[in-house]
């Protein structure tokens, strides 16, 4: 059984602090599902170069015009989408997290997760090598975050908590194979986190702050699944960055599998206000599927939603 849960109730997934014991599940079932992308897909966002260090190097990035061009949205034809998280909330008992920490790569001048595949990074067209920008992780808060860096220059890690509009956390990455790290503490019940390159501004990455391990990335296509989830019911929520939140309720059978799938609307992305600058970023032609009202805060919103989880 799926309800649709309204998004402007993502305040109810946070309004209590949820402490989470580790045990073992019995007859745990399984959710499994798509995550698709509605709509005219956003394009990407275009950064001069020239405005940023190291150049030379970061050009294997760029699109041979003097730009990086950071393509935050991968939907494949049928419209699925990557990188949406989807994790379940409130879930008080059950197995063990895979990881405490939070690890990425500098590869390229962008952040990657640790864990993502290479063949996850590239693309080929028409015959050509192309990046791509594993854009998301999940990590939990007050634990460690770890950048190694694999490239030749140096960068800088700031992170941000942009439902707050505040800067959490700031380190530098110099040219080593050993780990750099910071410890991230964020404001009990949020959940978006921005991790930036404070020499690079492309260099950007996007994490879903977790409480429990039942949450997933959705790979190409926008497929996903969540295993050995305790029977019960529970709100389920996708999150994709420059989007709220979509929340829905299902009810995970005993030893069953139950499908769940999301459809969220391009029209309701929302960008910074600073991507309204005139030459860059968002391009002048850009179109409808982009939302960038005027605002109060560092993130530019329409009136009757926002960013905000409080």
């Amino acid at each position: 059984m799926v309800a649709v849960v309204a998004a402007t109730v993502f305040t109810l997934m946070a309004s209590a602090a949820w402490s989470y014991d580790m045990a073992d599940v019995e007859n745990g079932g399984t959710i499994t599902g798509t995550v698709t992308l509605r709509g005219e897909v956003p394009e990407p966002r275009v950064f001069p170069m020239v405005l940023y260090p190291f150049g030379d190097f970061c050009k294997r990035i760029s699109d041979g015009a003097g730009h990086v061009v950071l393509k935050e949205f991968n939907v494949d034809q049928t419209g699925g989408l990557q990188d949406a998280v989807v994790a379940v909330l409130n879930v008080k008992r059950g197995k063990a997290f895979r990881y405490r920490d939070t690890e990425l790569l500098t590869v390229n001048c962008m952040f990657h997760p640790a864990d993502v595949p290479e063949s996850e990074q590239f693309e080929l067209h028409d015959g050509q090598l192309t990046h791509v920008h594993p854009l998301v992780t999940v990590m939990r808060n007050e634990s460690l975050l770890s950048v190694t860096n694999k490239d030749p220059i140096m960068h800088a890690a700031q992170v941000y908590q942009p439902e707050k509009g505040n800067r959490v956390l700031s380190f530098p990455i110099p040219v080593s194979y050993k780990p750099h790290s910071g410890f991230v503490a964020l404001e009990k019940n949020k959940r978006i986190v921005q991790i930036i390159c404070g020499m690079h501004e492309y260099m950007q990455s996007w994490a879903w702050v977790a409480d429990n391990p039942y949450f997933v990335k959705t790979h190409r296509g926008g497929g996903f699944t969540i295993d050995d989830v305790p029977p019960g019911t529970y709100q389920v929520a996708v999150w994709h960055p420059h989007m709220q939140p979509l929340i829905k309720e299902m009810t995970v059978p005993a030893n069953g599998t139950v499908a769940l799938n999301f459809e969220l609307d391009a029209s309701q992305v929302i960008r910074p206000v600073y991507e309204t600058q005139a030459q860059f970023r968002i391009p002048p032609g850009r179109g409808p599927a982009v939302d960038i009202e005027g605002c109060e805060g560092p993130y530019c919103v329409r009136r009757e939603h926002s960013h905000q989880s409080q």
